[in-house]
């Protein structure tokens, strides 16, 4: 950008500025004058902090009510025993029972297993993906507004419909004509390899999960690649020429400039990500099935549920006594895990983001 093009923009800007500023300034002068007559004029001549509880109040109501309360909730049912949702009953309290009680449940280990799989693999994949797609999009010219088009339409897509074509695209069994006839294995077969039991009879842990994870990663991709393109685009041309000229390789120059530059988004997309896959539930529901599991396995049954899965068989069955209390105990395990890697994110994030 020019200087005289620069300056003019720096004069837009500052209009717009006072423009913004007036424009409140005139909508607050005529919400005291409403407020004067209805006889609420008393509230400008309270302290300033009390005004400010006061204008919180209904959104902290609302969390409290809607966020605060069920997390309470939820830590004081994960200390009762044998807790009926339904009727309220409770036969008494527990310390650590209910908690001693999922970490020992083969299943909740299976469950753990399979959300970390998902998170530490389709978590890295979907980032660099997604940064590598946004500096070709950045550097396209033509039909750029419809390539970003067609990258965020995922993410406008309802999640259960997409699971679903992906379940149809690797449906089948092993040695069957559904196996050849899924789209997957119909492209295995054109070039010339043998059929795979991605997630019928005869599949195995790796095929279901692979499904999964590709499904997550392709799923993931669509945001991410229009928050990176907007950060790269919002970079000064000015630090690529100062590369430029001194001979910096293309890779170079997206190592050691674009990169530092939008680090506070790779930053922010690396922690909700995260958050994001170990709350991974509509995926598995969509792809396995509403039971999460494969039934006939080459090794025989599969238990694929993630975590959030596992919670949800306990609330579907809240009337029995005690699952209530179970699927609380291990909503605070998962929430203990998701704070637990976002505080090192948080103190990583110290040294190697740039403000």
């Amino acid at each position: 950008m020019t200087e005289p093009r620069r300056t003019r923009f720096k004069v837009k800007m500052a209009r717009a500025r006072w423009h913004v500023r007036n424009f409140f300034q005139t909508v607050g002068e005529t919400i005291k004058k409403g407020l004067s007559k209805i006889g609420l004029g008393f509230l400008f001549k309270l302290p300033p902090f009390v005004r400010a509880m006061i204008y919180l109040a209904p959104a902290l109501a609302i969390l409290g009510v809607f966020t605060f309360y069920p997390i309470f909730n939820s830590v004081f049912i994960s200390f009762l025993k044998d807790y009926n949702m339904f009727t309220g009953e409770v036969s008494g309290y527990t310390l650590l029972d209910n908690y001693l009680t999922i970490l020992k449940h083969q299943a909740f280990a299976q469950s753990v297993i399979n959300t970390a799989v998902i998170a530490f693999i389709s978590v890295p994949l979907t980032i660099i993906i997604s940064l590598a797609v946004s500096v070709a999009l950045a550097a396209i010219k033509p039909l750029k507004g419809l390539f970003q088009t067609v990258y965020f339409l995922p993410y406008v897509t309802n999640s259960i419909a997409l699971g679903l074509v992906f379940a149809y695209m690797f449906s089948g069994n092993a040695n069957t004509i559904n196996t050849q006839l899924s789209l997957s294995n119909a492209i295995l077969k054109g070039i010339g390899l043998q059929p795979i039991a991605w997630l019928g009879i005869g599949a195995t842990y790796w095929s279901a999960m692979s499904v999964i994870l590709l499904y997550t990663i392709w799923n993931g991709l669509a945001f991410k690649i229009i928050v990176f393109l907007t950060g790269i685009q919002s970079i000064d041309k000015q630090y690529y020429q100062a590369a430029q000229i001194d001979g910096a390789s293309k890779y170079k120059t997206f190592r050691r400039v674009t990169v530092p530059l939008i680090s506070p988004m790779i930053f922010y997309i690396l922690i909700t990500s995260l958050i994001g896959s170990f709350k991974t539930y509509s995926s598995v529901v969509a792809i396995i099935g509403a039971t999460g599991r494969i039934t006939s396995g080459q090794h025989g049954p599969l238990d694929m549920r993630t975590i959030v899965f596992y919670i949800y068989d306990f609330l579907q069955n809240a009337g029995q006594p005690g699952n209530m209390s179970l699927a609380a105990a291990a909503s605070i395990i998962l929430f203990i895990i998701i704070l637990f890697f976002t505080v090192i994110q948080l103190q990583v994030g110290k040294r190697r983001v740039h403000y």
